[in-house]
């Protein structure tokens, strides 16, 4: 059993037979074998056998031996490892050297297998960080020098070419190309960069060379963020392991007590010693609660270890629990379920052309931040639309804006706008209201005697989001949008995308009740969000979760949940993660309860000889940790509502 504090938990990336606690156990049940069969073929004398047995103890069970004792002295816990050594020491007392041998070399060698189960997990994760080069192209003075990666300094500019990884974050200030970001984001598809755009240590250049301004040392890059919080996280234990591990530390020292017992009892009541002695050395071994204990952290390491590979950082065993029991999934709108960012849906001249209408727009947009003026001008730039030039441009608070035009004063923005100009939208109403049942936002071209046309702008729809929420649906999760825009384009969004409900024009208090109403409606609820403006009702849910974190700590740290990348299919991902753990362990814990309920009456009946009950107690113990790992096979689907 791997107690706490185990100092074998760094990585480890030999084989598994050089795994030194593995190793050893090994090497031990290989003395006491060939002792064993040597002796029965007689070529060798019972005193060789003998020798072997005592050779064969110290060098399988020093490492959980040690383990034992100090956890006793140090931490005054009984654990599993001093029940086996009590059992290992009686046997020898009972002059069981045998048995003594083959109870060392069985718990040792499912230790072995254990820990090392956790230090490849742990190596997984880890060999992440083998993906950044270990040397970066810097450019010096104007010229080129390839220095070590961990002397990358913030400010540092460094060539790239197709082919090379990134060393670590930076800004591309010059060049453009395709990376493969899978090892930060998960996302599988090359994602095209160009000049200003952030990137991440570990991605690959797919193509064209890059000069990039390092944002980050290398020791503390995105990729070195990642690989800690991972390793971090699968320490972190949920309830249901934190109720094992405060099982175990009342449950071990009575099964000591209770051993002892069979030996003072039968000795005051004058009963035969060695039977009860015996059946005392078994009850130790078969009442010992190595699978129990197993039940849950190999499950959640290797589930904490599997989403960090693939862009899902779970930030701790609790949070791996709440993602397996969620009921409703309530998302933000904005930035969330779509871009963030308005778009030209719609472009009708009243007057003139299409070409004359965005340039006349384009012109008197060009000053203005308003992201439905960028839309605007950007909307222009496409269709390569030069603007017209303007003079005296002056923004509206609140309406839009006005300009110079040749002689004339132009105007560009909300209906109410024009209609405080007094110009007569009578002919246009039923349009305007048309476009705006459709949650589209209508901006108004023309002057104080006319109109010359209308854009109608809309935030897009991310991608794939409408199978994101239908694949929910499908896992018998309700969806909720919570958005503090209007109810018209809450409604629109909401039907556009199959959702079961949404509550609009929320302030982030309001945000905050919705997730407690949720919660008190349907139980656990996760909330998604951009990890920042959303931090309160993140917060609040039962799990929450921040999109698009790669690179952006306050999102890592706003969450129980990360996704690196701005993608939604990770939550159904993570929620199916979640409840495989979840299923898992329940099938472990379950299983141990059995065996010990199955195996204790056997050995308090004296049924059992320290052979069997060693082989019973080991192969369920690795039947556990096997049974763990699936978590991390692909292939599994579970429904959050089984």
């Amino acid at each position: 059993m791997r107690p706490e504090g185990n100092d074998h938990q760094d990585g480890f990336d030999g084989p598994w037979w050089r795994y030194p606690v593995l190793r050893n156990a090994l090497m031990a049940g290989a003395l006491a074998g060939a002792g064993f069969v040597l002796a029965h073929l007689g070529l060798i004398s019972s005193q060789i056998e003998g020798l072997c047995y005592l050779l064969a103890i110290p060098l399988g069970g020093y490492h959980w031996g040690r383990e034992a004792v100090e956890a006793l002295v140090r931490e005054r816990v009984v654990g599993i490892d001093l029940l086996m050594l009590a059992a290992t020491v009686g046997s020898g007392i009972l002059g069981l050297w045998d048995e003594a041998a083959f109870l060392v070399f069985l718990y040792g060698s499912a230790e072995g297998l254990e820990e090392y189960t956790y230090a490849r997990t742990r190596s997984a994760i880890r060999a992440l960080l083998d993906l950044a080069p270990k040397e970066a192209h810097v450019l010096r003075n104007g010229e080129e020098l390839t220095i070590p990666a961990e002397r990358l300094q913030v400010g540092d500019h460094f060539l790239i070419r197709p082919g090379e990884g990134l060393p670590t974050d930076g800004i591309i200030r010059s060049g453009s190309s395709s990376l493969d970001e899978s090892p930060i984001t998960g996302e599988s598809l090359p994602v095209d960069k160009g000049l200003g755009m952030k990137v991440f240590a570990g991605s690959l250049n797919r193509q064209g060379l890059l000069e990039v301004e390092a944002t980050a040392p290398f020791q503390d890059n995105t990729l070195a963020k990642i690989i800690h919080l991972v390793e971090e996280a699968q320490e972190r234990k949920g309830a249901a392991q934190q109720w094992i591990e405060r099982f175990g530390r009342r449950y071990s020292p009575a099964v000591l007590l209770v051993a002892l017992g069979f030996l003072i009892v039968p000795y005051l009541l004058g009963l035969p010693l060695a039977d009860w002695a015996m059946r005392a050395v078994v009850l130790l071994v078969a009442a010992a609660p190595c699978a129990l204990v197993m039940s849950t952290p190999v499950a959640t390491a290797a589930a904490i270890g599997t989403a960090g590979k693939r862009g899902i950082l779970i930030k701790g065993g609790a949070h791996l629990e709440h993602l397996g029991r969620i009921r409703a999934v309530a998302f933000d709108k904005t930035g969330t379920l779509t871009y963030g960012r308005p778009v030209v849906t719609d472009l009708i001249p009243f007057t003139g052309s299409e070409e004359e209408l965005l340039a006349l727009a384009a012109g008197m947009e060009y000053g203005s931040e308003h992201p439905l003026a960028r839309a605007i001008v950007e909307r222009a730039r496409a269709a390569e639309i030069v603007p017209v030039e303007v003079r005296t441009f002056h923004a509206l608070m609140g309406a839009g804006a006005t300009a110079v035009v040749g002689d004339q004063s132009w105007y560009v923005g909300s209906p109410d706008l024009f209609q405080q100009l007094g110009v007569d939208l009578t002919t246009i109403e039923g349009h305007v209201r048309a476009l705006q049942a459709e949650g589209k936002t209508v901006v108004l071209v023309g002057n104080q005697h006319t109109l010359r046309g209308l854009f109608a702008l809309q935030d897009r729809i991310r991608e794939g989001v409408r199978e994101v929420i239908a694949g929910l649906h499908t896992m018998g999760v309700r969806v909720v949008m919570l958005t503090g825009d209007n109810a018209r384009t809450a409604r629109s969004v909401a039907q556009a995308l199959g959702i079961d409900s949404y509550l609009a024009d929320l302030k982030p208090e309001d945000k905050v009740r919705a997730v407690h109403d949720l919660e008190a409606r349907y139980g656990a609820v996760l909330m998604v969000g951009d990890g920042v403006n959303d931090a309160p009702a993140l917060a609040a849910a039962t799990c929450g979760v921040a999109m698009g974190a790669a690179g952006t700590d306050a999102a890592i740290e706003a969450a129980d949940v990360a996704l690196m990348a701005d993608d939604l299919s990770k939550v159904g991902e993570a929620l199916r993660l979640g409840a495989k753990a979840r299923q898992i362990s329940m099938e472990n814990i379950v299983f141990s309860l059995v065996l010990l309920a199955v195996l204790i009456p056997l050995a308090v009946g004296g049924f059992l000889s320290v052979a069997v009950a060693v082989l019973v107690h080991e192969v369920s113990e690795l039947l556990a940790v096997a049974n763990g790992l699936r978590v991390g096979w692909p292939a599994a689907r579970v429904s959050t509502s089984e």
